[in-house]
């Protein structure tokens, strides 16, 4: 490596680290207070939120690390241009895009540990994130008793205590107990009282002085069943122990989240494709299949078949069904026979132990070695894709006549009704209303179909939205890591245009185009959520909005333009009132 692609990584490092940890810092800070309310004020350990703080940061850094690029690539450049370093540098014949490529090498290397971050450390730092944040909402907060207000925090009890002197001594105090669930049925009241904790801070001790206990039952009964049974006791001393389960924080298995898209990698996300693809394409079956069970006699010469791309997707669904049900059949079959092998093993161990010891064999039973040869996938798709479409190819056949002769009646009209026998069975259908019972029928019919195809419609909407969303997470992994390289050609050539360097226009200049990166993000996502675009340009819609930008700074800083300075927009302004004042020449 030369000098100066030293000189130039050298000076790039320094405010990549510092930009990266101040930019996740805000990120981690944005963050955690989304989760104010939720995470402090529980009374947990320190290591609990340090456990916390380092999944955020994992988790936020795919997000700082382009803003990261922007601002330190903007800098550096900035401080090369405003100490006269690149202008020596192009004077020594070297080009600006020579100059930038230390850097883009370091950036493209970046992007990559980016990519393989998103698709292998995020995935499960987000498992460890939702199972904690999950644990922390369902923990009670710290127990704190306050004075001459109701306090509820333990379950099944409401606590009121209105003079508290230190930390345990409590006088007049007020305790609901409702374990029972029927309401305020028992109370206790007491003229004071202290408060302490033991074995570990698990359960909380009210020790009593100088109260009573009204307690009421209430019981179903008729009207002229006596009321419930009300007692009163009066005591000196009394202790009430209170369980703190509540207020301990339980770890939640982390299976639980298995089904996020946010904790897979992308070849999980793409079987969870799969599967969303199999459940749509099941819906459209039962759609046809529901359709043409109704109306059976319309469908009887003529089937309402499905198109042949869900035939397809049918018989390989059903294929690999099939194969996963042999599979475990031979695997169940396979244990059965294990454990009969080790079971007579036993019994001849025990046999050659105690000679004399009689162990009855079991009736007609031979064990064998289980071989279960499964059909290959190729074969048996071909066979469920044969099956159903001779299946539909059955469907379309008419029967053919099967009456033999002698079953033929003996009678048999070939002439035409005459105009009163038509009346007279026209009379008949009319009399007993079989077409107001058949118009009833094929109204209702028609009822129930429309609204299975309104449930079925928004299910398979649905399973579609998620099917979208599913690949917008597949896509991100790689747009937040490209997201790198664009920022970085927008902020090495526009420091070069400004040359200035610091904290000053660098962080104005990354803010502003950071802004309009998420907005373009978020737009993007929204509009592939919504399936207004396709998923794969809703992801990349940020970035190939702003690579113009990049090329456009690009070109400015080979030419040198100043783009930011007075002068130059002063002199465009010039040669434009110029170009419009001039009067046309006369022809002499």
């Amino acid at each position: 490596m030369k000098k100066l692609d030293k000189l130039i990584l050298g000076s790039f490092l320094g405010p990549f680290l510092l930009t990266f940890v101040v930019v996740d810092f805000i990120l981690l800070t944005v963050n955690m207070l989304k989760y104010f309310d939720e995470i402090f004020g529980k009374g947990l350990g320190f290591w609990i939120y340090m456990e916390l703080i380092g999944y955020f940061v994992i988790s936020i850094s795919p997000m700082a690390l382009p803003l990261a690029v922007l601002l330190s690539s903007l800098m550096t450049f900035g401080n090369l241009g405003e100490h006269f370093e690149l202008t020596a540098i192009k004077s020594s014949g070297i080009s600006l895009l020579r100059a930038l490529l230390p850097i883009g090498v370091f950036v493209v290397v970046l992007s990559i540990f980016a990519y393989l971050s998103n698709n292998y450390v995020v995935p499960k730092v987000n498992l460890k994130t939702f199972s904690l944040l999950y644990d922390i909402r369902m923990k009670s907060p710290a127990l704190e008793i306050k004075e001459g207000v109701f306090y509820d925090g333990i379950p099944n009890y409401s606590i009121k205590v209105n003079e508290k002197i230190g930390e345990n001594n409590l006088r007049d105090i007020i305790i609901y107990d409702h374990s029972d669930g029927i309401g305020n049925l028992n109370v206790t009241l007491a003229d004071s009282g202290i408060m302490e904790s033991f074995n570990d801070e698990k359960y909380l001790r009210f020790i009593l002085f100088s109260g009573k206990n009204y307690s009421l039952t209430r019981a179903e009964r008729g009207i002229g069943d006596p009321p419930g049974e009300f007692s009163r006791t009066s005591f000196t001393e009394n202790t009430i122990v209170f369980n703190l389960d509540a207020f301990e924080l339980d770890r939640t298995p982390e299976d639980l989240w298995s089904t996020n898209r946010a904790i897979k990698n992308i070849s999980q996300i793409q079987d969870g494709l799969d599967s969303i693809d199999t459940r749509v394409n099941d819906q459209l079956w039962e759609n046809y299949k529901t359709t043409e069970g109704i109306y059976s006699y319309m469908t009887k010469k003529r089937p309402l078949d499905p198109p042949p791309h869900i035939y397809d997707r049918k018989a390989k669904d059903d294929t690999i069904r099939m194969l996963k049900s042999r599979r475990m059949r031979a695997e169940k079959d396979s244990l059965d026979l294990l454990a009969k092998i080790d079971s007579a093993r036993r019994d001849s161990v025990r046999i050659a132990q105690n000679p004399d010891l009689q162990i009855n064999p079991p009736k007609e039973e031979v064990l064998t070695n289980v071989v279960s040869e499964l059909p290959k996938s190729d074969s048996l798709f071909r066979a469920n894709k044969l099956r159903s479409r001779q299946g539909r190819d059955t469907a379309k056949l008419v029967q053919k006549d099967t009456t033999s002769k002698d079953d033929k009646p003996k009678f048999l009209r070939t002439a035409p009704l005459t105009a009163e026998e038509k009346a007279y069975l026209d009379s008949a259908l009319e009399a007993r209303r079989y077409m107001d019972n058949a118009l009833t029928m094929a109204t209702n019919n028609a009822r129930n179909l429309k609204n299975t195809f309104v449930t079925k419609r928004a299910t398979v909407d649905n399973h579609k939205r998620e099917y979208r969303r599913y690949q917008i997470a597949w896509y991100q992994k790689y747009t937040q890591a490209f997201a790198c390289i664009v920022m970085f050609m927008i902020g090495a050539p526009l420091g070069a245009i400004i040359k200035k360097g610091g904290l000053g226009m660098p962080v104005l200049f990354s803010i502003i185009f950071f802004i309009l990166y998420y907005m373009l993000t978020i737009t993007g996502e929204k509009w592939a959520k919504e399936g207004v675009v396709d998923p794969l340009f809703g992801t990349w819609f940020s970035n190939l909005a702003l690579i113009p930008f990049g090329l456009f700074f690009l070109k400015q800083a080979r030419k040198d333009a100043r783009l930011f300075e007075p002068d130059f927009y002063q002199s465009a302004w010039k040669k434009i009132k110029k170009a419009f004042n001039r009067k046309p020449s006369i022809a002499q």
